[in-house]
């Protein structure tokens, strides 16, 4: 144990770069479930194909908020608007500093009246903490550890699933012995499964129809059970954590915005409030782009398809910076294609004794907790590639990038600096290895044309004008 603030690490260390880029940690896990339940090809291939059942049980945070400023504080802290934000509704829940870069995203489920949950990594949730312990309000917060660093992992509040895929519905009637609810999108209602009550919520992680399902932790087996049991009829296909971190590369949304809170006075008192074992002390950023300074490195709304969460008819933290910003270009989110002749040339460098390059391992090439890849255009810098994998789906290497707009029409041909520079830094996922270019088309994202059809009214595809 140390009491040793996140504020006194980043002081100590002289270059906060330095620092992240060579954290211990490696990408985010995903405990509690087998890393492939068959293998991970046929797995990815089961969501578009039939069914699959993501376990999402262990690996995020949850919060619980309650009380009677709960609402208020939330709004005051989100970029979104809360008009019309009622009981049995869902959002993506973005945070952004004082001067407009983004902490992170959640799902904020409006659970009941004064009682909230909001669920994801842990920065968003951190600083939800900060503010109901510092900013007065009259709330609660009761935070549920993701099972990778708690020391009771069969322990929970609550189990949650989600059934994806084209068989996902039947499955669903299946299992209840009823017609499933008929819900719009981040739409909930309260359903059965083997005669326990479950929360239903309408979602999406792969572009195909599904439904995020949660209740108490001690209904986990029952009710998991009879998800499998009505599956087998079609299809139904558990998903591994191998498999699990590759589903964003086809659905366009980018997990690993670095949280935007290493710097400036004003988040001061926020630093010193987190501890040296926090999410920020322990993050690391991987990949080819490194900026002079750490806020190189943060991301505003628009650079994640965000902007259109962003609504200036409530007062709430960085609203200032955001309005400044708002009239100002913005990089816009894409998919790169990445060409598979150039890939086959990464792959195959590996069967030398010559210089290799970075080891890409499928299906998810992510190596850090927050991947950071130059994109170029003529050996000029006009984005990041912040997400990489494999899809079976698609049959390509894809990733999930932001570039200058003039640069990120579909069709446009751009190069990936793949490996970090002077041989790699010394995270303990990276080994010695040269840089190299590999030739990528800018695509659509989402990049499945089913995603794209499925989220036609989402913010994954409303991209800025």
């Amino acid at each position: 144990m140390t009491d040793q603030t996140l504020q006194q690490l980043l002081d100590a260390s002289g270059d906060i770069v330095e620092l992240l880029r060579n954290q211990q940690t490696g990408p985010n896990v995903y405990p509690g479930v087998p890393a492939e339940y068959s293998n991970w090809r046929a797995e990815q291939q089961a969501w578009a194909q039939t069914c699959v059942l993501f376990n999402q049980s262990f690996h995020m945070v949850d919060l619980a908020v309650e009380g009677p400023d709960a609402f208020a504080m939330l709004n005051a802290l989100g970029v979104n608007s809360f008009k019309g934000f009622v009981p049995d509704r869902a959002k993506q829940f973005v945070p952004v500093t004082p001067d407009g870069y983004v902490i992170g995203d959640v799902i904020l489920f409006y659970l009941d009246e004064d009682k909230f949950n909001l669920v994801g990594r842990a920065p968003v949730i951190e600083w939800v903490e900060y503010h109901a312990a510092t900013g007065g309000w009259n709330v609660t917060v009761s935070r549920d550890e993701r099972t990778a660093v708690r020391p009771d992992p069969e322990n929970r509040r609550s189990y949650r699933f989600q059934l994806q895929g084209p068989n996902a519905m039947p499955t669903l009637e299946k299992a209840m012995g009823a017609t499933p609810p008929d819900l719009k999108f981040f739409h909930m209602a309260r359903t059965a499964i083997a005669g326990k009550e479950v929360r239903a919520l309408r979602h999406g992680m792969a572009g195909q129809p599904g439904y995020e399902l949660f209740g108490p932790w001690a209904d986990y087996d029952v009710v998991r059970n009879a998800l499998i049991e009505a599956g087998k009829e079609f299809g139904l296909t558990l998903v591994g954590g191998r498999t699990y971190s590759s589903n964003t590369i086809e659905s366009g949304w980018i997990p690993s915005p670095l949280p935007a809170t290493y710097t400036g006075e004003a988040l001061r008192p926020y630093r010193e409030w987190l501890s040296a074992n926090s999410y920020e002390a322990k993050a690391s950023i991987g990949g080819s782009y490194v900026p002079e300074t750490v806020e190189g490195y943060y991301l505003t709304p628009w650079d994640l398809g965000y902007g259109p969460f962003v609504k200036f008819d409530h007062d709430f933290i960085g609203r200032d910076a955001l309005e400044r910003m708002a009239g100002l270009p913005h990089r816009r989110k894409v998919t790169l294609a990445l060409d598979n002749e150039d890939l086959m040339r990464v792959v195959s460098s590996q069967f030398t004794k010559a210089d290799r390059a970075k080891y890409m391992e499928f299906p998810s090439a992510v190596y850090a907790m927050h991947p950071y890849d130059q994109v170029l255009i003529d050996g000029k810098l006009v984005g990041v590639s912040t997400w990489i994998g494999y899809s079976a789906n698609e049959g390509r290497m894809l990733t999930l990038a932001m570039l200058d707009a003039e640069h990120a029409e579909p069709g446009t041909e751009v190069t990936l600096l793949w490996g970090e520079p002077d041989g790699g830094t010394r995270k303990p996922t990276v080994e010695k290895h040269v840089q190299t270019e590999i030739k990528a088309v800018v695509s659509p994202v989402p990049y499945s044309e089913v995603a794209r059809d499925a989220y036609a009214e989402s913010w994954r595809n409303r991209q800025p004008a």
